[in-house]
């Protein structure tokens, strides 16, 4: 009988203290969000209390926080706390080694070139040509250093050529082609004549093919022939022609090249800067030689 009255009574006073608890957390949460509703939208908390928060928080369990949180949101408190957990078990801190020296930056501008230079070479293509310098570094180290200047990996990189990289990296085997006109004084009058030239974007070295007043599809195709002839052509030893979509470029003309070795690239419609180098050359002849010549024969057009 004694003990069950010893129950009765602590029954009886632990309600009361639960009862109590209760009270006191329904006021602390009504008072929380008095309070909360005459502060800023939001409080700059320190780091401290961020993490004392989201200790008592994350045993408090996501559903009571909906309930109880004001400062900022269960999922923000939440955060919090996996963040609290991460820098726990972050060693960084604590290293007593630098890590692996950085390269230098003659090393690094050397990778980037080599990156820009080929954009099929990926890393390893690129760790072995450094090798063959003297240089040995990882294809990681590789990575990173692409990664710092933005430079995409092999096949994006390839892709996402523009054209400005293109002809950088092709200038020695890539000539433009193009005519200008010359009015050359007959005794009928002016007679405009075209000139067909070549000229090889690296060394800028310009080369007359021919002049004619008809230049018709048999005649731009023995320009063909005789632009990529083996011992003496024009063309030799390159690779790629620009030329645009002037209709003198006939199919016969574009079809005479590849016999030669040559691929030529059709520029698209009103896009003179994409021949550039033969574009300015023209213009400087216009203006620096055959607005100063007047021309009585094709043959003078030998003097340019």
């Amino acid at each position: 009988m004694k003990d069950n009255k010893w129950l009765r009574l602590l029954t009886y006073v632990t309600g009361l203290v639960n009862q109590e608890l209760l009270l006191q957390n329904e006021y602390l949460a009504a008072e929380n969000r008095i309070l909360r509703a005459h502060l800023p939208t939001r409080l700059r908390l320190s780091d401290p209390e961020k993490s004392t928060l989201a200790e008592i928080d994350k045993r408090l369990g996501r559903k009571a926080l909906v309930q109880v949180a004001r400062v900022a949101k269960p999922d923000t408190i939440l955060a919090w706390y996996r963040r609290l957990i991460a820098d726990k078990f972050d060693g960084s801190k604590h290293r007593k080694y630098p890590g692996r020296r950085r390269i230098g930056p003659a090393l690094e501008a050397l990778i980037v070139k080599m990156a820009e230079e080929n954009s099929g070479w990926g890393y390893d293509r690129i760790v072995g040509a450094l090798a063959n310098l003297g240089h040995h570094v990882s294809d990681q180290t590789v990575g990173n250093v692409l990664r710092r200047h933005s430079i995409e990996p092999a096949p994006k990189r390839s892709q996402n050529t523009t054209w400005r990289e293109f002809i950088e990296s092709h200038k020695a085997v890539l000539a433009g082609i193009d005519f200008f006109t010359v009015e050359v004084l007959t005794w009928r009058g002016l007679v405009t004549y075209y000139v067909l030239f070549f000229i090889h974007l690296e060394s800028r070295r310009v080369s007359l093919a021919g002049i004619t007043r008809h230049p018709d599809e048999a005649w731009m195709q023995q320009m063909a022939r005789n632009a990529t002839d083996e011992s003496w052509g024009h063309l030799e030893r390159r690779r790629y022609s620009l030329h645009d979509r002037d209709t003198k470029f006939c199919a016969s003309f574009r079809a005479t090249l590849p016999s030669g070795g040559i691929k030529p690239l059709q520029l698209p419609a009103r896009s003179p800067n994409l021949n550039a180098f033969a574009e300015r050359w023209v213009r400087s002849v216009k203006q620096e030689c055959l607005s100063k010549l007047t021309l009585f024969s094709e043959l003078h057009y030998d003097v340019l």
